[in-house]
Formats: structure tokens, sequence, C-alpha cells
């Protein structure tokens, strides 16, 4: 794990090009963060067995919650052993938002240079074009940190 959970802002004049990303969520269906432009998306990088990741969230079901249907919520579950693991921590935590599997940690590529191949747990917001306008690698401090960061993007 890595990080120490500092938000991060990148201009918009300063973001690269848009995070091309697919694959299939833990029940197997079909998952493309292009499908998604248009409005911001919260990437949150997440394991079932890591412990910082359980107590983040909450707050990210939280801010899901208020920020409604004005942004996207995509989990990225890496390095777990099965789906199954995966599953039980949803059903568990109650995360309201479908998240892509990736069990080699290869879906952090298209992430390079913001995110390690240890950011767990971290969590990344593109903005409307799908470009990364913002990360907090490590536990997101609390959930208004991520509300306010979402909330910049949105209002750009």
């Amino acid at each position: 794990m890595s990080g120490e959970g500092v938000p991060v802002e990148v201009k918009a004049v300063d973001r690269g090009e848009p995070v091309e990303l697919a694959g299939s969520d833990l029940e197997g269906d079909p998952v493309d963060l292009a499908d998604l432009r248009g409005r911001p998306v919260v990437v949150n990088v997440w394991a079932s067995w890591c412990p910082p990741c359980r107590v983040e969230q909450p707050d990210l079901n939280e801010a899901q919650a208020e920020l409604g249907d004005k942004v996207d919520f995509v989990g990225l579950n890496i390095r777990d052993a099965s789906r199954d693991n995966a599953l039980a921590y949803v059903r568990n935590y109650d995360v309201p938002y479908p998240s892509l599997y990736s069990a080699d940690g290869s879906a952090l590529l298209p992430f390079s240079g913001t995110l390690t191949p240890k950011s767990i747990p971290s969590t990344v917001i593109l903005d409307a074009d799908g470009r990364i306008a913002a990360s907090v690698n490590g536990r997101v401090p609390t959930t208004q940190t991520l509300i306010s960061l979402v909330e910049k993007v949105l209002d750009e």
C-alpha cells in the first residue's frame, strides 16, 4: 500500500489524454470508462484484503449518495484472488456502484504516472472528458474531501 491520502489536483490545461479502460465488473458485465464521458467519474482502487479500503468505504458510499447522478463512481478491484472475495466485500460494505475486476492489477496501467502498482487504496477523479483531474494516493481522508474535489470538477 502506498500514499498518505493527500489530494493532488491537475489544472484543466495540464491534463493529459482521456483514460481508456474497459473490462468486466465483478458479475461479468462490461464496463467502459468511455461510456461514462459527459460527467465526472470517481475511480476508486481497492482490494477486499486491504484494511484502509474497509475504513474508507463508508466515506465513498456517503459521497456517492450525496453527489447522486451528477457523477459516476466505478471501483477498480485489483489483486483479489477471486471475484468471490471481491463480491463478499461489496455485499458487506454495501458498495452501490460497479467495480472492474483486475486480479493482476493491469487495470492500473492507464493511470500510469498517477497511480503505482501499490496504489491500494487510491481514488482518481476524471473530468467529463475522461482526463485525470484529481487523485488521492492512499485512503480518502474524509467524505467532504472527496465531495469537494468532485465539486471543483463539476464547476469547471
